[in-house]
C-alpha cells in the first residue's frame, strides 16, 4: 500500500526545483497571488524556522518581523503558487526547529552566518 502511494505521488505531483536550504537560512520566497482577474508575485523574506515532512507533503515555515509584528507563514514545498526560493544567507544553528526565536527580542533573535570555507593561497 505504501508503495502505491509513492508511485501516485511521483506521477501526479510536479516537484519544484529549489536550492537546498534548512532551518536558520534567510530566504526570499516569491509567491504568486491571484486577486480576481489579476495576478502578481509577492516576495516574503525571512528566516526558515523549520522544515517538516518529505516528498509531496513537505512544508517549511518562514518567520519575519514586519513593522514590529512577527509574521510566520507555512509554505508547502510543492505548491504551484511558489515561483521561486532564493537563499540570501546560510545560518549557523544547532537545531532543526528554531521555535526559541519566537520569544527572543533584539540581538538575541539574530542568527550567526555560516562562513564560507577559508581558501588557503
Amino acid at each position: 500500500m505504501e508503495n502505491l502511494v509513492k508511485i501516485v505521488e511521483n506521477e501526479l505531483i510536479q516537484k519544484n526545483q529549489f536550492p537546498e536550504f534548512k532551518a536558520g537560512d534567510t530566504v526570499v520566497v516569491s509567491y504568486r497571488i491571484v486577486e480576481g482577474e489579476k495576478e502578481r508575485i509577492q516576495d516574503f523574506q525571512g528566516v526558515v524556522i523549520q522544515r517538516r515532512g518529505h516528498g509531496a507533503t513537505g512544508t517549511f515555515t518562514v518567520r519575519k518581523i514586519s513593522n514590529g509584528v512577527a509574521v510566520e507563514r507555512i509554505f508547502p514545498l510543492n505548491s504551484p503558487f511558489i515561483s521561486g526560493v532564493e537563499v540570501l544567507k546560510r545560518g549557523k544553528v544547532r537545531r532543526a526547529r528554531l521555535y526559541y526565536l519566537r520569544e527572543a527580542k533584539g540581538k538575541a533573535a539574530r542568527i550567526k552566518e555560516k562562513r564560507a570555507a577559508a581558501q588557503s593561497a
